[in-house]
């Protein structure tokens, strides 16, 4: 189960968290990523983050979004920086011990988050 926290509104330049806290076993061994769905659109992946710490994300937020992970507290981070109205979305965490590590991957994850909104206006 992912249980997340954080987003909200903020202006444009604006920064903001979400988080994401995973009950259960084993999370330092989970593969992490962050999505998110604007109103009307297909989710969207913007990284992730593996069991090794290695990061990926996509052009359109690299620089601007950070993904990290805090294995003892079962927790995975976002940090929104330098905010834009397009980045109004509902962000959704998920997470899987298997398969490739990558939003772009076709099989889908098994363990998903019900998704924190964020609000950005201009």
């Amino acid at each position: 189960q992912l249980e997340q926290s954080g987003g909200g509104s903020v202006q444009a330049g604006g920064s903001l968290n979400v988080s994401c806290v995973a009950s259960g076993p084993s999370f330092s061994r989970y593969c992490l990523v962050w999505f998110r769905q604007r109103p009307g659109e297909q989710r969207e992946g913007l990284g992730g983050i593996s069991s090794d710490g290695a990061t990926t994300y996509i052009d359109s937020v690299r620089g601007r979004f950070t993904i990290s992970r805090d294995n003892a507290k079962k927790t995975l981070h976002l940090r929104l920086d330098n905010l834009t109205p397009e980045d109004t979305a509902m962000y959704i965490c998920a997470a899987d011990f298997f398969g490739p590590c990558s939003v772009h991957r076709v099989s889908p994850f098994n363990f998903w988050g019900r998704g924190t909104q964020v609000t950005v206006s201009s």
